[in-house]
């Protein structure tokens, strides 16, 4: 059964688009030629899209909890590898965001045994746990971002595929909307 207020905006968004642009979808099925592989949390107030309001077809993206570059991580490998490889990215944009709930599991140390393996990874990307108690969670996410951006430029497929391919890491605010260069 479908859901009517995701049915609903949908054709609103088909209508909106066709009012600009008539021959938007077909342009759309000729293929996506994206400028950015983004990283970005998978908490649902951070789309990549929506905060910087790029059509479709511009970013390619990847999502997961706290924005994690794994090397274990199968999904996120043939992602970057396929941004790389295929499709030619310019630029990589790792997206952090303030009130991260994965940075926070990690640092009150949450060992529910679904989420145990997963924000292992990111405990290893914060300080030491009596470093870390000294630090807010917005210093503790920047953090974050960074070492994301660390741990990509060591993975095998980025060493291989990347070269002259710029890492950039930047911070969404959802307290304003702003998005914060962390580079």
């Amino acid at each position: 059964m479908e859901d009517m207020m995701l049915k609903e905006k949908n054709e609103a968004f088909i209508q909106n688009i066709k009012k600009v642009e008539p021959a938007y979808f077909d342009e759309l099925k000729k293929g996506q030629h994206p400028e950015y592989f983004v990283l970005a949390c998978s908490d649902s107030r951070v789309s990549p899209s929506v905060i910087t309001q790029m059509p479709l077809g511009k970013l390619f993206v990847h999502r997961n909890i706290a924005n994690q570059v794994a090397e274990q991580d199968e999904s996120f490998s043939a992602s970057l590898y396929y941004a790389l490889k295929h499709l030619k990215v310019k630029k990589i944009v790792i997206q952090g965001h303030t009130d991260c709930g994965g940075v926070k599991a990690a640092r009150n140390d949450n060992d529910e045994s679904e989420l145990r393996g997963w924000l292992g990874n990111i405990k290893r990307s914060l300080p030491e746990k009596g470093n870390s108690e000294t630090c807010s969670l917005e210093d503790l996410t920047k953090i974050n971002v960074l070492e994301q951006v660390k741990h990509l430029k060591e993975h095998p497929i980025y060493q291989e595929y990347g070269e002259g391919i710029e890492i950039i890491g930047c911070l969404f605010h959802v307290e304003t909307g702003l998005i914060e260069w962390i580079n």
